[in-house]
Parts: C-alpha cells; structure tokens; sequence
C-alpha cells in the first residue's frame, strides 16, 4: 500500500437513484450532519420501524444517482490516491446500468473495492450473482428493508477488511519488490523499472544512464568483523547513496524518477532516466564516491571503504536492459582495476579477454550465494537396442549479468581460484540427491554419471566427501559412476591409485572421460580397475573426416573389449556416426543426435515415458547395487 492511498476517513460511495436514500445513508455513517434535511424520521419500507442510536464513524459518504457517475468517482479518487473502501450498490437504478453492470464496472477499475447489494427484491440469489459476477469474496447482499445498525456492522466490517487488505498487499509488496535489509529496490523492481525508463527515453529520444556500484574488499570487512557489522556496513551505504540522489548538483536537482537500488550482496545501481548530457553522470558517480568514502563507525569500529563505479550510458553503450547491465558491470570491473575510489565510463575497447576473465572470476564467487548454479542431465543409451542406460549430470551457470556462461570458461577459473572443491561438492550432493528422488518416485534410472575436477579428485577430503554424501542421501553407491579426466591416471600415482581403490570399495564406478586425448598405457589402465572408457568427442567426430579419426575409435573399442570394459561414445551428431559405431560394437553413445542435455523436470518426463525400459543392471552390464555402509 503506498503511504499517499492511506486515508483516515473510510472512503464510502452510495450508488442509488434516490437521494433520500443518499441522505438516509449519510444520517447514519457520517460523523454528524446538518438538520437542514429533516432526517431524524428514516423511512419504514428502507429501514424498518425500529430508531437506533447514531454513533460517530470515521466514514466519509459520497453519493452517485447513477452506475457511470459512481464509476467516475471512484476513478476519480483512485487516481487522487484516496480510493473507496466500499460501495452501496442499488440494485435498480433506471435508465441505468443496473447492479450486475455497475458491479463489473467497478470491479474492473478498482478491483479490492468491497460492495453490498442492496435490494427488496426477495428473488436475489447469491448464487446467481456468483455465477454472474465470479468467484468474490467482495459481494455481500442486504436485502430491504434493513436497520441502521445493520447498515453499521457492514460499513465496520468491510472498510477494516479492505484496509487489512491493502495492508498484506503492501507487506507483500515489500517484501517481493524491495531488499530486506536496506529498503532499497532490490533487483526485481530495479529491472522492472529499468525497462520503462528506457522505454520512456528511447520515446523521448533523449539518454539515460546506469551506474553500476561494487564496494571494494566487503567479503573481507564482512568476514574479518563479522555479518552484523557487514550488515550495518550496507545500510550505511544504501543511506549515503539515497542523500547522493536527494541532494542539489551544481547541474542541476535530481529527477524524482533517479533510482538507487540493491541487486543482492555488495552491489547497488543507480538510475539516472532522463540525463541531460553525458557528463553528468560522472558528476554524479564522483558525488557517490566522495560520500560513500567517508569514514564509517559501526559500532566499536571505524571503518572506510571505497566504492568502485561502472556507468554505461543508453542508447550508446546499450540499448537493452541486459546489454546496458552488462556493459555498466564491465565498466565496473574496469575500475577496479585503476584502483579505490574509481569510476568509469564503458568502452568498447574494454571487452577485452582479461577483463572478461577477471568480471567471470569476480562473479563466480558469488554464484553459490545466489543459486546461479544448475544440474542439466544428458542421457546415454544403448547402442543397440535404443534404450537409455543412464544420465550424466552437466554443470550450468546462469549468470543475471554475464548471462550463460559456458563451462569451458568458469570451471578452469573456479580450479585455479580453489573454488572448483566447493563447486565439485554441490554438484555431487545435488546430482546424488536428485538420483535417490527419482528412484524413491520408481523412476528408471540406471546410473548417473558425475564428472570430478581433477583437483577435486586429489583433495585430501575427497574420499571421506564421498562417504559422508553416500551416507546422508542413502544413495545406492553402484549407481553411481565417476568421470575422471585421462590424465588424472598418467603415471601411476600412488596416491591416485588408493583414491580409485578407496572408490571401488565403495562400489563406486569409474569411467575415464575424454579418454584418447591423453597418453594413458594399459599398465595404468589396467592398474587402476577402470570400468569405463568415454571415447573423446574430438575423436568421435573425426569418424566423418576419414581413416584416422575412424582407426583411433576403433582401437579404443577393441582395446576396451578386450580388458573388459565398457565403451561410451560422446559427441555423437550425426547418422554416420552411429552407424559406424554400431558396426564397430561400440556398446553405449551420448551426443545431440540421440537427446540434448535435459532440465530435472525434462529428465523426469523423459524417465516416465521409458519406464518400461530394461534397467542396466539386466543388460549383461555388471551393475553392481548394495548400499554403502
């Protein structure tokens, strides 16, 4: 509820053609009233016979003679921002629209507007008027002839039922459109209000601008003194950042229409809808960073710190929401760069790999705080007789600025960072969790693969990681199948071979990805009891380009057959492809041709419409079940 739709006086509209009832209703809801009407006697037939005390309400009345006429009123006091609580409706207002369509009417211009039909017709039917009207729970009939007080407890009623009303929609309001912690516009009402400012600016043909604001070193001020003064630090912030927008430039004011907003952790933005000329979003830029630097006591701590600043100006720089977020983020980060207490403009030239590297790094640290992460599942099959033998879980990030980020680029960054062992952890248990929910539901689902970093894999946590995911999700263990990269098992060290041994006691399967790439020998192989060798993708796709690609594939099977493993080729795209594994007995494939990889509930549709299939375990592959313990 907005502050300037409160009113003190309860709004109520009588929509009559009488004006003796117009003057009936007001002698008993309004505070007081004139005795020029000569209304202490109310009429019998409307109100019976019986007089009843008048007591003060904090109502006030307006009347209509007419259906369009209250409609026009109640328009009316919407937009004034002093909207009716209720209306008495007459059922009968000749030559008008009668109640039905007075209602419609009413309800279409101001849906929570509480009604009570008034009638003496005694064939009114509530449940006619609910089939005529809908479903509401804003109707409420009062048949004539009724008595003030009557008249009284519904007025009661109803206005404080409309007034809880508007007060949880209010609360609801706050909290889905604006941050808990600071009051600020949190993200959702920041790019809804983004994208009609530039729709209003594109209209206007004049520029707009985003100013994208990171606080320097927060998650060490957050983590060093702790989350309640992290917390103060940000409501600091957002107060300093709102008087940055109140206060008179040398320029010129402020719009009333700027925008300071928070998108989540130590990020704010700022909206600046109708900017005269681009110059003056570095004076506003340089105004943020004087006054968000200024020294801070929070609590027994005085503490500093410094705001960096991207400004991306519309249309140049961008002329969408996304485009113009992601460019004012890049400009960011290249203030970060030249030091504290920077800002920048965007450039082109700023689209650089390094900086590209350093936005993702930058971002990646706080995907897990926003649940950016994603499992997707790409099915296997058998080759032979078509149906599906298991999943493998891929990893997504949905990035709100950077958008899709492709795995090629985050996952070296998270292994260089450290950050791949947390990232590694989330996607086993999230992977595991979801397995264990579709065989809880009878899915059938023969195995799920999961890829392992290889600086996951030799974390000195990695094994016990297991037994704890293992255990707390119950997890039937010989369904689950670890991908490890080839070179992982080059050489032979000890250290990685009692890993694998730690892993196959435990049931565990292990399949060797992108196998071929490397220069793995078959002592390692055989060495480590691999079961499974996933053919690369690079070689599979060499099968249409001629004798090589087709002798490397072919000598990965026989070698497989020949140490009793099983063979998965990945990447497969096309027809011949297929084909020439299948003529090479190739067991199992993976790749577009056969699915692409699938969302949970696309999987779960996927498994339903194959719950007939033979399970792995039943298909002559040695699947092994059993819980660990």
């Amino acid at each position: 509820m907005k502050s300037h739709d409160y009113c003190p006086c309860k709004r109520i509209l009588v929509i009559d053609d009488k004006s003796s009832t117009h003057q009936d209703f007001c002698k008993i809801l309004m505070k007081s009233h004139g005795s020029s009407h000569n209304l202490d006697e109310l009429e019998p037939e409307r109100f019976g016979d019986e007089g009843q005390p008048m007591i003060s309400t904090p109502f006030e009345i307006d009347c209509a003679s007419q259906g369009k006429e209250g409609l026009t009123m109640l328009q009316k006091a919407r937009s004034e921002g002093r909207p009716y609580a209720l209306a008495f409706v007459d059922a009968r207002m000749p030559p008008g629209w009668d109640a039905i369509e007075t209602i419609c009417h009413l309800w279409k211009a101001c849906p929570d507007l509480q009604v009570v039909l008034c009638t003496a017709h005694s064939g009114c039917s509530w449940q006619k008027l609910r089939h005529q009207l809908g479903e509401t729970d804003g109707l409420l009939i009062l048949k004539k002839p009724f008595d003030s007080i009557e008249v009284l407890q519904l007025a009661h009623a109803l206005t404080r039922k409309w007034e809880l009303n508007r007060e949880v929609q209010g609360r609801l309001a706050q909290l889905a459109f604006y941050d808990n912690l600071t009051g600020l516009p949190n993200r959702t009402l920041f790019l809804a209000r983004l994208t009609k400012y530039l729709e209003k600016a594109s209209h206007a043909k004049h520029k707009a601008a985003l100013l994208f604001i990171d606080l320097d070193n927060f998650k060490r001020i957050n983590d060093t003194l702790g989350h309640s003064v992290g917390d103060d630090l940000l409501q600091t912030t957002s107060q300093r950042l709102i008087k940055c927008l109140r206060v008179v430039d040398s320029f010129e004011r402020p719009s009333e229409s700027d925008m300071a907003a928070r998108l989540g952790g130590d990020e704010f933005t700022v909206v600046l809808p109708e900017l005269k000329k681009k110059g003056d979003a570095g004076m506003v830029a340089r105004r943020i960073v004087d006054h968000i630097g200024q020294p801070m006591q929070l609590g027994k701590h005085q503490i500093v710190v410094t705001p960096s600043i991207g400004i991306a100006i519309f249309p140049d720089d961008g002329d969408t929401v996304e485009l113009l977020l992601k460019n004012a983020d890049i400009a960011m980060y290249f203030s970060k760069r030249m030091g504290p207490n920077m800002f920048s403009y965007y450039q082109a030239s700023m689209n650089t790999p390094t900086l590209k590297r350093m936005t993702i790094e930058n971002h990646l640290h706080r995907a897990f705080d926003g649940n950016e992460f994603e499992l997707y599942y790409q099915p296997q099959f058998d080759l032979i007789t078509g149906t599906p033998t298991g999943v493998e879980a891929l990893l997504r990030w949905h990035n709100r600025e950077l958008g899709e980020v492709p795995p090629m680029e985050f996952i070296p960054m998270a292994e260089d960072s450290g950050m791949i062992v947390a990232i590694g952890e989330w996607v086993m248990r999230t992977a595991c969790r979801q397995a264990q929910t579709w065989l809880d539901r009878g899915l059938p689902l023969g195995r799920i693969a999961i890829n392992v970093s290889s600086k996951q894999f030799i974390h000195p946590g990695f094994v016990e990681m297991m037994k704890r995911i293992l255990l707390e999700i119950k997890l039937p263990p010989g369904l689950l199948e670890i991908e490890i990269l080839e070179e992982l098992i080059r050489g032979g060290a000890r250290e990685i071979i009692e890993t694998l041994n730690a892993l196959k006691q435990m049931n565990i399967r292990i399949a060797v990805d992108d196998f071929g790439s490397g220069y793995s020998s078959l002592a390692c192989l055989e060495e480590t009891d691999i079961d499974c060798l996933k053919i690369d993708s690079v070689f599979v796709g060499g099968i249409s380009g001629g004798k090589v690609g087709r002798s490397v594939v072919s000598g990965i099977i026989a070698m497989a057959e020949e140490m009793d493993m099983r063979v998965i080729a990945e990447g497969v795209e096309t027809k011949e492809q297929a084909a020439f594994l299948r003529k090479k007995q190739c067991q199992e494939v993976q790749g577009y041709l056969f699915s692409r990889p699938m969302s949970t509930p696309q999987v779960e549709t996927f498994l339903l419409n194959n719950l007939g299939f033979k399970s792995v375990a039943n298909s002559g592959l040695d699947h092994k079940l059993g819980h660990y313990t």
